[in-house]
């Protein structure tokens, strides 16, 4: 996945988290492969904390998970309670000293916490802390919350959790460990997803149901807007640490962010995308000879726009998945190659060819640019690009990588004006009440889930007044 607006002209979350407790296993491999399932959350750091009950080992570092955990470094962690954590920074620098879990000592033992999202107020709060006499060592949201529970009133996490959580707005989730408990909470409006599995003798939690997959784990349920669950030998307790607000789970989770083959609230994204897909043909006339999408999360959006609009749906475009983290590019030139390595086109496809190109979303409008042009050069005849979402207008306070309405395209173009700056033949967005259809016609497990739609109509849920 792309980096987001640092590096890329692509939208990125914060990051990925999965914890472990399972007394009747070594949880350190189970955590590991988690983590590769939701590397596409995060590729600037990698990190596990794991417990035997007596102590907390970590280990974190620079790099895909891959490059993290090497050799024999799964073998010195070992224990059955343990959180993992890829990171790609929103707030706070891209660095080893942000990379979690972070891991601390305090009045209330140690304490392991990895957290996706972002504190609205985390300015403020950082600046309370300091005026205290707090010395902070990182820029991370994590270690607020680490220093509020160290300056908490109580003398044990589940009370002092109940007491510092309403200091905190924005959109998180955040796993903490002890020694010897696993505890877990969301935002009271549900910003940012986490499901709750099960495996024999115990309970994973994930950012996405793609971990239970690849560790084989069952999925049991999303841990609700506002609900702290607390795993330890005794079982699974849950309770209202939050009174929940109304439902915004980030619609670009199914847009873009999440695995095709992961569940949010019971819905397949590969499904809800295909119906955006659908939707977005219902909207458009256009009259083309093939359909083909930007790899790899506008593959299924496409699908849905060749299926409503009876055309061939084909391959035009090779994604390298191989290129690697690091790769640079100093200045234009060598931008307009990176794309040309990263995406090539399917010459025999494409020429000759009116191509409808499906994408997720438009921020920039760097890349698409590249695109556009990269398939002329293959010889496509026209070039239609049809966009999976609205112009994203509003920058993002809830984990998102978008700072500031400069950075977005369509917060100073209209679509007209858009489609002259990227070069296509003809450009459609879809409408946010055909976004919000398609995202409804897939059944789930909660029909009265709302969404945050704040990127695209500037309505924020999250006030200063919360």
């Amino acid at each position: 996945m792309d980096y987001g607006l640092k590096n890329q002209d692509k939208l990125s979350e914060e990051c990925g988290v999965v914890g472990m407790f399972a007394p009747e296993k070594d949880v350190q491999s189970y955590i590991h492969f988690g983590l590769y399932a939701l590397q596409h959350r995060g590729q600037e750091s990698a990190g596990i904390s794991i417990s035997d009950g007596s102590d907390i080992k970590t280990k974190k570092k620079m790099g895909l998970v891959s490059e993290v955990f090497q050799g024999d470094t799964l073998e010195n962690l070992s224990g059955y309670n343990a959180i993992g954590h890829v990171r790609y920074s929103t707030e706070g620098d891209s660095s080893v000293t942000n990379a979690q879990p972070l891991t601390i000592t305090c009045k209330l033992g140690k304490i392991s916490i990895v957290h996706n999202g972002n504190l609205k107020n985390a300015k403020g709060l950082r600046k309370r802390l300091e005026e205290e006499g707090t010395i902070f060592q990182t820029t991370t949201d994590s270690e607020i919350l680490a220093h509020l529970l160290a300056k908490s009133s109580y003398n044990n996490i589940i009370d002092g959790l109940k007491e510092v959580a309403s200091m905190m707005k924005g959109g998180y989730t955040f796993l903490l460990m002890t020694t010897d408990r696993l505890i877990a909470f969301r935002d009271a409006h549900g910003f940012r997803p986490l499901s709750l599995g099960k495996v024999d003798g115990g309970y994973v939690l994930s950012s996405e149901t793609c971990a239970f997959d690849t560790i084989g784990a069952e999925y049991v349920r999303d841990i609700s807007p506002g609900e702290m669950v607390v795993i330890d030998k005794q079982g699974i307790t849950s309770t209202t640490l939050l009174e929940p607000k109304d439902p915004s789970l980030c619609i670009f989770e199914y847009i873009y962010f999440a695995r095709p083959d992961s569940n949010l609230i019971g819905k397949n994204v590969h499904l809800v995308r295909k119906e955006l897909g659908k939707e977005l043909a219902k909207e458009s006339n256009i009259t083309a000879d093939i359909v083909s999408g930007v790899p790899d999360s506008s593959l299924s959006a496409a699908s849905g726009v060749a299926e409503a609009l009876n055309l061939p749906y084909e391959m035009g475009l090779i994604k390298n998945r191989y290129i690697g983290r690091t790769f640079i590019k100093p200045n234009q030139e060598m931008r307009e190659l990176g794309v040309q390595v990263k995406l090539n086109p399917v010459n025999a496809t494409v020429f000759g060819k009116r191509i409808i190109l499906v994408d997720d979303s438009i921020v920039r409008g760097t890349t698409i640019t590249n695109i556009i042009k990269t398939l002329r050069d293959a010889g496509a005849k026209e070039v239609h690009i049809l966009i999976s979402s609205p112009p994203v207008k509003f920058p993002c306070y809830y984990g998102i990588d978008t700072s500031s309405c400069g950075e977005l395209i369509a917060s100073k173009l209209n679509v007209e004006e858009i489609r002259t700056e990227i070069g296509a033949d003809s450009l459609q967005f879809l409408s946010i009440q055909g976004m919000v259809r398609a995202v409804e016609r897939v059944p789930g497990l909660n029909e009265n889930t709302g969404y945050c739609l704040a990127c695209f109509n500037g309505e924020y849920p999250v006030t200063e007044e919360d």
